[in-house]
């Protein structure tokens, strides 16, 4: 991405990088491993639209802005978004769709005979087939939503603004119907046969696509054989088919609050590959021997053939940990000590314990929320972790000790950097405040102290502002040939092995690992630019789903406007702060207009609060505060609160005293902060 070369002689140096578009037009072209983006003006970007990738032009001695390049775009490489909804206006002798989106500047032209039924004013979702110039694009109709829920119709053009497609084409469709149903017995004799072995699958109570199962049995020498089966994708498709290139062009499933959008069509994902109860099915496994101090004394790595016994719920599980009879409760029992002695071994060698909770939505028939229920994470659910944990560990640790000509073999590694040394030297001092030390001496003892904070926080008020900031000073994990280790799991290798119905990483993992186990390996020769592209896919399914979920927050939270909840301020910002309800976890914002009359207030950025001038009264991450649902705006996805009770604080709390001579007052109406730092949130 970041290479540059010189244009025809005529001076010019070209870049291929990522376009962003920011709201006033103007763009910026992100080259990987250029310091500073390439500048675009608004003339320059052409038919280019935000996301996309791009390739750009420079003089090699041209103009600067400030101290970025100035560039044009010349092509547009790969369109991050190519499906847009909106609404078909239909003349005499052509059509064109108004998009929905402000991310798309110009209408689509639809040449009649691809209308494919749609009338005019129906609600559409249109397709580019053709863009050239500074013309309009040329698309086809897709599909029609008029009579669709706005809520439905919202949910599409979420996945379609960050470039995932809706429909999968008909090549693809027609090769993943070709494959016969059942196992094949002269594929199954390559494979070791688990047929016979205890196999069960664990999973959320409506999943569809079981891709992962655990195996149990116990051996003649007092150990236990456990096996982790993952659904052997790779073995239906074939590279470079119509099939497989559709899979990798997505990289990943989006998960959204009423929806999944798979990787694979729904003949593969949910029936051909999914591990249901009582059906023969093709695995590619990590078969474990454990001793009953729960050490792994050996493992196997490879192709198998399984029948699952049992499709168990997260929920049922649970409860057989915490008491419930079980044909099975024994097994149960042995694999969660198991796993939990893998966990306990993990955070003692370095990986960091961040709590999480998971926001999921109950749904009427329409899709619209009626409730919303926080489930954490419990040790039915750190069961199946720890097991895929260790399989992705042990598939990695396998991979990373073979060579090829003296070099390591191409592998898309799952990896995770230590933390930026910035953002982590601002937390710490920040925590500071509050008795917390850490040992940055070494990345093992940066992870020990987050680790102690992470218990000692525990119930304590400074809890939520401590966790949301530590969480944000960790890097993000990417994919990549580069095996620097995954430092939030301290593992020094690691891999997505278990997960290739939903993961194209995972899919390629499996190819690499069946030619190590053949030794006959082919080394992928573009693997890193695939590890990025599913890196940057991974990307943008996560913002597809935070979209979706905010949209849904807004759409629950239009019933109680009126209505006062308590919240805890989750952002700080020169404009407000955000505050999260307590009940619900809906974050809405508390603008710093609606304060006024408490106060003209101050934003002490590296406080991560607001303070009042005359009163010292704080808003402060972590803060409780009780609110009021002003608004919620569906087409923004915005909601706006009010503060319901202004908080009792007193200067003894440790705020700012500020004196009220007139020169630094700020000005009238709580305007902008003394700060120069751009408005933010944390």
């Amino acid at each position: 991405m970041s290479k540059k070369k010189k244009k025809d002689g005529k001076g010019r140096l070209s870049y291929k990088g990522r376009l962003e578009i920011t709201r006033s037009g103007l763009g910026y072209v992100v080259v990987e491993g250029m310091e500073k983006d390439i500048l675009i003006k608004r003339e320059n970007v052409g038919n280019a639209l935000n996301g996309d990738e791009v390739r750009v032009e420079i003089p090699e001695h041209g103009r600067k802005f400030g101290s970025r390049p100035e560039g044009k775009i010349v092509e547009v490489l790969r369109r991050k978004q190519n499906e847009f909804s909106g609404v078909l206006e239909v003349k005499p002798h052509f059509a064109f769709v108004v998009t929905d989106s402000d991310k798309m500047p110009v209408d689509i032209y639809i040449p009649l005979d691809l209308l494919n039924g749609a009338k005019n004013g129906d609600h559409v979702m249109a397709r580019i087939v053709e863009w050239t110039g500074n013309k309009n694009p040329v698309g086809e109709v897709i599909s029609v939503m008029t009579h669709e829920a706005a809520s439905d119709v919202a949910m599409k053009s979420i996945l379609a603004e960050n470039g995932f497609p809706l429909h999968f084409p008909d090549d693809v469709m027609e090769e993943a119907a070709r494959y016969p149903e059942g196992v094949d017995n002269k594929e199954a004799k390559k494979r070791r046969d688990m047929r016979g072995t205890l196999t069960f699958t664990i999973d959320p109570v409506d999943a569809r696509d079981f891709d992962d199962a655990i195996s149990y049995k116990p051996l003649k020498n007092g150990n236990f054989e456990l096996g982790v089966h993952i659904a052997d994708v790779s073995f239906y498709i074939e590279p470079d088919s119509a099939l497989d290139k559709e899979a990798y062009l997505r990289a990943t499933s989006v998960y959204l609050p009423d929806r999944v959008l798979p990787m694979l069509p729904e003949r593969l994902s949910n029936e051909l590959c999914s591990l249901r109860p009582n059906e023969d099915k093709y695995t590619f496994s990590a078969i474990f021997e454990i001793n009953k101090q729960g050490k792994i004394k050996d493992y196997w790595l490879g192709r198998t053939v399984i029948r699952s016994q049992r499709r168990y719920t997260y929920e049922e599980v649970q409860e057989v940990i915490e008491g419930a009879d079980d044909t099975h409760k024994e097994v149960l029992m042995l694999v969660n000590e198991m796993a939990q002695n893998l966990r306990k071994a993990r955070f003692k060698k370095g990986a960091i314990n961040f709590s999480s909770q998971e926001v999921r939505f109950k749904l009427d028939e329409n899709g619209k929320p009626i409730g919303i229920v926080i489930k954490e994470s419990k040790e039915a659910h750190q069961l199946v972790e720890e097991c895929m944990l260790l399989a992705n560990r042990t598939v990695a640790e396998y991979v990373s000790g073979i060579t090829v000509k003296d070099k390591p073999v191409p592998f898309p590694y799952r990896v995770h950097d230590v933390p930026d040394e910035s953002k982590l030297g601002l937390f710490m001092a920040f925590a500071a405040r509050f008795g917390y030390k850490f040992d940055m001496e070494t990345p093992e003892g940066i992870a020990q102290s987050f680790n102690e904070m992470l218990r000692k926080v525990q119930g304590k008020p400074e809890q939520h502002v401590l966790e949301s900031l530590g969480i944000r000073t960790m890097s993000k994990a990417v994919y990549t040939t580069d095996n620097i280790g995954h430092y939030g799991l301290g593992f020094k290798d690691y891999c997505h092995f278990t997960s290739p119905i939903r993961r194209y990483p995972d899919v390629m993992v499996h190819r690499v690992l069946q030619e190590c186990l053949d030794e006959k390996i082919k080394p992928v020769k573009h693997m890193e630019a695939q590890c990025r592209h599913c890196s940057d896919q991974e990307r943008r399914a996560m913002e597809a789903e935070r979209t979706a979920n905010k949209y849904k927050q807004v759409e629950y939270m239009a019933d109680y406007v009126g209505e006062e909840f308590d919240a805890v301020i989750s952002g700080v910002a020169a404009f407000g702060f955000w505050a999260e309800t307590v009940a619900h976890k809906c974050e809405g914002m508390v603008a710093l207009h609606d304060l006024r009359d408490i106060d003209d207030f101050e934003w002490q950025e590296g406080e991560y609060a607001l303070v009042g001038y005359h009163t010292g009264l704080r808003f402060a991450m972590g803060d409780k505060v009780k609110v009021r649902v002003v608004s919620a705006n569906l087409e923004k996805r915005q909601i706006d609160y009010s503060l319901a009770e202004v908080p009792q604080q007193s200067h003894s709390d440790g705020a700012p005293k500020y004196k009220k001579d007139k020169g630094n007052k700020p000005k009238q109406g709580g305007g902008k902060p003394k700060s120069k730092s751009k408005n933010k949130r944390f």
